[in-house]
């Protein structure tokens, strides 16, 4: 029975692929799972496998384009027997050597997933719709590395992301590109030749740990900074190679990175704290000199900037420019909130696994507020102004390369557990530069909590195409009129900034006061009221 191969789906907007190389020749005996082809289209390169065991007969030549689900190859029955290993020479199995008829296909085989002497272009993918070209921030491996399958290879910048580029095979890098080059999709970066997967044919008796270098190289992953960590050193100019990995496999962490900052710091404090010892010390101290006027000679840093920088300061230069932006302020007693936190923390985290903080909160009464004035979860769109029924919340973080904004999906239909968990997440992935630009677009309002580094009031700026962003801030503990009487209390500001074209006075202060006394009646997010 015949099996036939057709082009599988490669992704949404691809249609057609072309037949780059055959792998495997047209009567030669493949194994299930074995790459046979190698198909190209207008974003990536990757390989066509065979989906049984059998005898290749190739239906498109080299040089084809087809479109998906067009035939490629079919695999005849027949070809079983070469499933079977081949044994060594030395051993003496004549029954094994009246079989082999055709050794040169065992020779071609891949050597662990990899082709031997074949060379494989690596090119940018497509990341998005709207971006078009991406920027090569940094080179993870360096020129004539050998590289493992799925290995990160490089690190690439877009206006909205970061992200890693990973080996489509193992072998050996050969870089094109360099640090700092712009390039539009579909160029190549570099190229991937040989195999480097030959390491894994040395003999099985060889020790796993020979030496201590030996078990320093035993990952890749040894000695290699993740996307925080690169960015410290590079800051301050210190080598990897300096740096002990205390990660998984040895990879640098960003602690590992902050520590080696502190240590490259600590030893001229020292010289100087020594000299003014040794100083201190003599008795010839009734006439000082004047101390000098600088320490150091005096300089100027430049560092370009990064396209994500780049983008973001056009945008906020394009929100002040193109929206009637106004700020309203308002202040919370956060007593409520922090009793019910110290109450139920410990029972809330041992049946969630999670902290309850103040976000959920927050984020459930913006939620509520936003059915009673829609107008502020709204936005305009050419002449139109569009109204969502449902709560897409962007979160402001702070990540290694600058503020980003994941967004919490549906957060009207959601509990404060399953707020919690979400803003962990994302605050997670945005610290080690893993967040999706579907998760970073589409949100209708945004909360940012500047309260987390000190801040007691500001006004925060839109965050485009939305009209309103709700900015927390400190909380203090201030004197307030309770009753007629003077209370310690502890507060907190709330600014909300909106668009004026669409959202008036009237909404935006009474949304802010629809949020202050949710929070401060919690029991009113339980009863809707």
């Amino acid at each position: 029975m015949s099996l036939t191969i057709k082009v599988p789906p490669v992704g949404e907007s691809i249609t057609e692929v072309t037949v780059s190389s055959w792998i495997k020749k047209d009567g030669d005996a493949v194994k299930m799972d074995e790459v046979i082809a190698e198909l190209e289209s207008d974003k990536a390169t990757f390989e066509l496998t065979a989906e049984k065991a059998g005898i290749l007969k190739t239906v498109a030549k080299e040089g084809d384009t087809l479109p998906i689900g067009a035939v490629v190859a079919t695999i005849e029955d027949g070809g079983a027997v070469v499933t079977t290993e081949v044994k060594p020479a030395a051993q003496p199995q004549p029954e094994v050597v009246a079989n082999a008829a055709a050794p040169a296909p065992v020779a071609a085989a891949p050597v662990n997933g990899a082709r031997v002497g074949a060379s494989l272009q690596v090119k940018v993918p497509a990341v998005g719709e709207s971006i078009t070209e991406v920027t090569l921030s940094r080179w993870i491996k360096k020129d004539g590395d050998a590289v493992a399958m799925d290995e990160a290879i490089a690190e690439l910048e877009s206006d909205k992301a970061t992200f890693e580029l990973t080996a489509e095979k193992a072998g050996t890098l050969k870089t094109i590109a360099k640090e700092g080059d712009v390039l539009p999709i579909g160029a190549v970066v570099c190229t991937i030749e040989g195999s480097g997967a030959v390491k894994a044919a040395a003999p099985v008796s060889v020790p796993a740990v020979t030496t201590e270098s030996s078990s320093k190289q035993a990952t890749y992953a040894s000695g290699t900074p993740s996307p925080a960590a690169a960015k410290i050193l590079a800051e301050k100019g210190i080598d990897t190679k300096a740096v002990s990995g205390t990660g998984v496999a040895g990879r640098i962490t960003k602690e590992d990175a902050l520590l080696a900052e502190k240590a490259s710091e600590n030893p001229q404090v020292n010289k100087e704290a020594q000299k003014l010892e040794v100083t201190s010390a003599k008795p010839e101290i009734a006439s000082p000199k004047p101390a000098p006027a600088s320490t150091g000679p005096r300089g100027d840093r430049r560092e370009k900037m990064s396209s994500l920088r780049k983008t973001v300061a056009k945008r906020l230069v394009a929100v002040k420019n193109e929206t009637a932006m106004l700020t309203t302020f308002n202040e919370v007693d956060m007593s409520p909130i922090m009793e019910i936190r110290t109450k139920y923390k410990d029972k809330f985290k041992e049946k969630h696994g999670v902290g309850l903080g103040f976000m959920s909160f927050f984020t459930k009464a913006v939620c509520e507020a936003l059915k009673d004035w829609p107008a502020v979860n709204a936005r305009i769109e050419g002449e139109e102004v569009v109204y969502s029924n449902f709560a897409d919340i962007s979160i402001a973080v702070s990540a290694p390369k600058g503020l980003v904004v994941p967004v919490i999906r549906n957060a009207e239909s959601m509990s404060l557990a399953d707020i919690e968990k979400a803003v962990a997440a994302l605050a997670l992935k945005a610290r080690e530069n893993k967040l999706t630009l579907e998760e970073m677009t589409g949100g209708t309002f945004t909360i940012t909590n500047g309260g987390v580094f000190g801040s007691m009031m500001s006004t925060p700026i839109l965050n485009s195409p939305q009209s309103a962003i709700l900015g927390m801030h400190n909380i203090i503990e201030r004197p307030v009129a309770v009753n007629g009487q003077v209370v310690i209390r502890p507060m907190m500001y709330l600014a909300l900034s909106y668009d004026h074209r669409i959202i008036d006075g009237r909404e935006s202060v009474s949304f802010l006061v629809r949020v202050k006394q949710l929070l401060e009646d919690p029991a009113r997010l339980l009863l809707g009221v």
